[in-house]
């Protein structure tokens, strides 16, 4: 309830506020009431990263408990695809490596930093008539959620530079045929931009 009062808040100041940004904050209200997807990030350092950073992205290939198989690699494939943006010198590993392995393809190949990543835990509720067909259980209806877990580690010294957990859940408009491994692509692309020390616009105005 309180965040919609903030939301229409946000709405009736929409004059003195840009229309991108009030756009912004009626989506981060969304999200946060549980109607779009939501996710939240705890990093343990605020270190930033030079924009001419060379990072390369490996995955693990733990396996996630739950009852969602995310595709092998999807964690990697969509931190580069969000890194890339904001670090024009990113690699990423083609398959899930061990962590010894991923170190030694990031120096191999001249990194200053490995971001390796794993899904620690990813939960597939019924979301569409084919999933319940085929579990017609109650207790597994909702929203998928998951978590992802980061390490930054620095090639030279192997001294772990920032470590970060995203937790995410999908919203009830958005959960139809929603995968955990959906909601990952935006909170990944956050934590890229937090590496530069750039925030969400409309919240810093």
């Amino acid at each position: 309830m309180r965040s919609l009062v903030v939301l229409l808040a946000f709405l009736a100041l929409g004059g003195c506020m840009k229309v991108s940004d009030m756009g912004e904050a009626a989506r981060y209200q969304m999200s946060d009431v549980g109607l779009l997807d939501h996710s939240d990030t705890r990093r343990i350092h605020s270190f930033r990263l030079q924009p001419d950073s060379f990072i390369y992205i490996a995955q693990g290939s733990f396996t996630p408990p739950g009852s969602a198989y995310p595709r092998p690699n999807v964690v990697a494939e969509e931190a580069f695809n969000g890194f890339i943006e904001y670090f024009p010198m990113v690699r990423r590993a083609r398959a899930p490596l061990g962590l010894d392995q991923a170190m030694a393809e990031a120096r191999s190949a001249g990194a200053h930093y490995l971001l390796y990543t794993r899904f620690a835990k990813a939960d597939q509720r019924i979301n569409n008539y084919d999933a319940w067909a085929d579990q017609q259980a109650v207790d597994r209806l909702g929203v998928d959620t998951g978590v992802i877990q980061i390490m930054l580690i620095e090639t030279g010294s192997q001294y772990l530079i920032d470590s970060a957990r995203i937790k995410s859940r999908g919203g009830l408009l958005t959960l139809h045929n929603n995968k955990p491994e959906d909601q990952i692509a935006a909170p990944l692309a956050e934590y890229a931009r937090s590496l530069l020390g750039i925030g969400e616009k409309w919240m810093s105005d």
